[in-house]
């Protein structure tokens, strides 16, 4: 499905202008946990999750053992701090919006703070490696980039546990932020997070999600705009295998004037049971006038046995817009491709790995860390040579 909505015009479905009933207007967003209900799978937000494999994180029988450890690697002139629930600087993105990120919101003992200071260019990226002990941990991260100043952000998800965590990003007036976040869990892991931008007047956000590894991974992207002139940029790509869930839930809340969004999310799936959920909702409020946005989800689906949802939601209340969009597909190989490649003397698997490998790379260009994008490149066709072994 694709479909792209020039200013001032209306449509049928889930895209509407002047008549605004997107849930999200008036869902619940805080902090204490009471304020959620349990959810029984049948809630429009919860469907398509296995709740059975939450381990008591949606349901509040998960009791936090320690099971996490978080290590930061910063460039000079970054502070790094390990705060109290006291912190000023904790919750000021957003509140949470489900009883998982409310739960880790009100079950975390102490909050890891990393602070760029304004008019500050960092010439390497902060690494934040957290790393699963088998234990069950709530965690709370704050990333905030003062006015003008530039900044790349690696967290890196590694280890066997069951975490629901926050991810707050600040970025001042004219800052620019790219952060990668990568869920390269083992197979027997569980996480749940929200991760929440507030992006100030003519800053830029950049975020590359990169899902691989997990039994369950539910990501929860949201950006909202603090001033006009903020651009936000949300890549994504995911591997779901053999009898894996990861879920990606985007927001984006156009709620400020003359912002700018464009997203971008691909997946590949293999294996009996593999499922993977992309829901891309964005909100152009009547007060956001002169916004952009685009929205993409495409999914390559490799075996059979594998299913895909995606759900790209639009919702306009403005017709003064400068342009809305969007598109998703899901697919097999396209047999031409193949059969062009083979007709050239390329083995049959060879053939599958450079098209899969073709379907990412402007996805993983993104990322802009060499040894990294080469590390992502190497476990793609890891992936596929275990399909083929």
């Amino acid at each position: 499905m694709a479909e792209t909505i020039p200013a001032g015009s209306t449509t049928d479905g889930v895209i509407q202008v002047g008549q605004p009933t997107d849930a999200r207007v008036s869902a619940p967003a805080s902090y204490d946990v009471a304020d959620f209900p349990v959810p029984h799978g049948r809630e429009e937000d919860w469907r398509f999750t296995p709740l059975e494999r939450l381990r008591g994180l949606h349901d509040g029988t998960a009791v936090a053992d320690g099971g996490v450890r978080v290590e930061v690697t910063a460039p000079a002139g970054v502070t790094v701090e390990t705060v109290g629930r006291d912190d000023a600087r904790l919750g000021k993105a957003g509140k949470p919006v489900d009883r998982v990120a409310a739960q880790a919101y009100s079950s975390f003992e102490k909050a890891s703070v990393v602070s760029v200071p304004k008019e500050t260019v960092l010439t390497e990226p902060v690494r934040i490696a957290v790393h699963g002990e088998g234990g069950t941990a709530f965690g709370h991260q704050v990333i905030a980039v003062g006015a003008f100043a530039e900044a790349v952000v690696v967290i890196d998800h590694t280890g066997d546990a069951t975490v629901a965590a926050n991810v707050e990003y600040l970025i001042g007036d004219g800052a620019k932020l790219t952060v990668v976040s990568v869920q390269d869990w083992d197979d027997t892991a569980v996480h749940v997070g929200q991760h929440t931008a507030l992006v100030g007047r003519d800053a830029t956000f950049k975020s590359v999600v990169v899902t691989f590894g997990g039994d369950l991974v539910r990501l929860h992207p949201r950006v909202v705009y603090g001033a006009p002139g903020g651009e936000a940029e949300l890549y994504g790509l995911y591997f779901t295998d053999n009898g894996q869930h990861q879920e990606h839930r985007l927001f984006i809340d156009h709620d400020t004037p003359h912002c700018r969004s464009n997203v971008a999310y691909k997946g590949a799936l293999q294996g009996a049971e593999a499922h993977a959920v992309w829901i891309g909702d964005v909100l152009i409020r009547a007060a956001a006038e002169g916004t952009d946005t685009y929205e993409l989800n495409r999914n390559l689906v490799l075996t059979d046995g594998a299913r895909v949802d995606s759900v790209p939601n639009l919702e306009i209340e403005t017709g003064e817009i400068v342009g809305a969009g969007h598109a998703s597909a899901t697919g097999r190989f396209e047999d031409e491709q193949l059969f062009y490649l083979m007709a050239r003397g390329i083995p049959a698997d060879e053939a599958r790995r450079l098209v899969v490998r073709g379907f990412f790379a402007e996805l993983v260009q993104q990322i802009g860390i060499p040894e990294l994008e080469e590390r992502l490149i190497d476990k793609i066709e890891a992936e596929l040579e275990a399909s083929v072994g």
